[in-house]
């Protein structure tokens, strides 16, 4: 696989990189970062190796992010074959409660700001940052629905949103002939995989597309990571100012690391290529979120498609990096599900467009 061999985001005709660059990291104003000249440089890059998917959101380093995407597509040409995306959800000005969520008047005040940051008159794609919990889904729906019918933006899809949630709405644009959004952006890496359980039959069911955030479990699989007695050592954010947040240092997530380990020494690979490369070409997943700081980083990263990881090697990293089973999802294989489908086997089938292979039951 390469970046260049595009793949249609979900039940839509909009095409994109098998990676999507993710510009988080984009500005300084959150204490890290990566300044102007460089975060150019990484965008150059990625353009120049057939990236075409660069993803973003209003609040990145409070707006930085979007404003230097702006000026390097102004200045450098390229928007149109650039397929932009941005965010909206959470509040840009505490104490105004309408300055976030998912209701209408955030929405349209939100986009405007992008817009305007982005210096573009539309959003390729536009997500729903998180579900906000109280915002009545036919009134995102809808406002969504006319913000694609308006031209501002293309398409819309969600990230950090309950399944259920994407069903109700999916089939309420379906059964009311609104616009249906095309694709999920959610956590999934071997550290994380429960969006295995929902998710991920959810958007095949319904024609979304996944694009997987955090693929490297916040850096946790670079390799930079060695564990000790008295917790993690490395260079990087997870042992810098960012260790408080991060929860990953567990036992199971050390075996997990073992086993990524040693399965890249087996192909001359960077751990974190081995974890990329299998993130990115799991069941569903369409577009996966790469981020850089420095060139030779997104290098690495963009190489880990060149390979593919042999069905032994592959079947160990699954075998560590399980999802723990609980009710009621333990009822839908082993024993339980034996008792179900009476002792034999049974092969359903998903549409293969999207999944690439079936789905099988035993």
């Amino acid at each position: 696989m390469s970046v260049k061999n595009y793949v249609t985001l979900g039940r839509s005709g909009l095409r994109v990189s098998p990676l999507c660059l993710g510009t988080m990291t984009f500005g300084t104003e959150w204490g890290v970062g990566t300044a102007e000249e460089e975060s150019f440089a990484i965008l150059r890059q990625f353009l120049e190796a057939g990236g075409n998917f660069i993803d973003t959101a209003n609040i990145y380093n409070f707006g930085t992010s979007e404003k230097m995407l702006g000026k390097f597509l102004r200045q450098e040409g390229g928007r149109d074959r650039t397929v932009l995306a941005t965010k909206f959800t959470f509040n840009s000005s505490p104490g105004d409660p309408n300055a976030g969520g998912n209701g209408r008047k955030h929405i349209y005040q939100a986009l405007d700001a992008s817009l305007q940051r982005l210096q573009t008159d539309y959003i390729d794609l536009y997500w729903m940052h998180a579900w906000d919990t109280y915002t009545p889904g036919e009134e995102v729906l809808s406002t969504l629905t006319d913000l694609v019918r308006a031209g501002k933006i293309r398409y819309y899809g969600f990230s950090n949103t309950p399944a259920w949630y994407v069903a109700c709405i999916q089939t309420a644009a379906d059964l009311q002939s609104k616009e249906r959004l095309i694709a999920l952006q959610l956590q999934y890496s071997l550290a994380d995989r429960s969006i295995e359980r929902e998710h991920i039959p959810v958007a095949q069911k319904l024609g979304l597309g996944i694009c997987p955030w955090s693929p490297l479990a916040g850096g946790f699989f670079s390799g930079k990571y060695k564990r000790e007695s008295s917790g993690a050592r490395g260079e990087g954010r997870l042992t810098g100012p960012a260790a408080a947040f991060f929860k990953g240092f567990t036992d199971r997530n050390w075996r997990i690391l073992e086993t990524v380990v040693d399965v890249a020494q087996h192909l001359s690979k960077a751990p974190a290529q081995v974890a990329l490369n299998w993130a990115a070409t799991q069941p569903g997943i369409t577009s996966t979120m790469i981020g850089a700081t420095k060139p030779e980083q997104l290098a690495s990263n963009l190489s880990s498609l060149d390979f593919d990881i042999p069905a032994d090697l592959r079947a160990r990293l699954e075998e560590a990096s399980a999802p723990e089973l609980s009710g009621p999802y333990s009822y839908f294989s082993g024993v339980e599900h034996a008792r179900v489908c009476g002792e034999t086997s049974i092969q359903s089938w998903v549409p293969a467009r999207l999944t690439g292979a079936p789905t099988v039951r035993k």
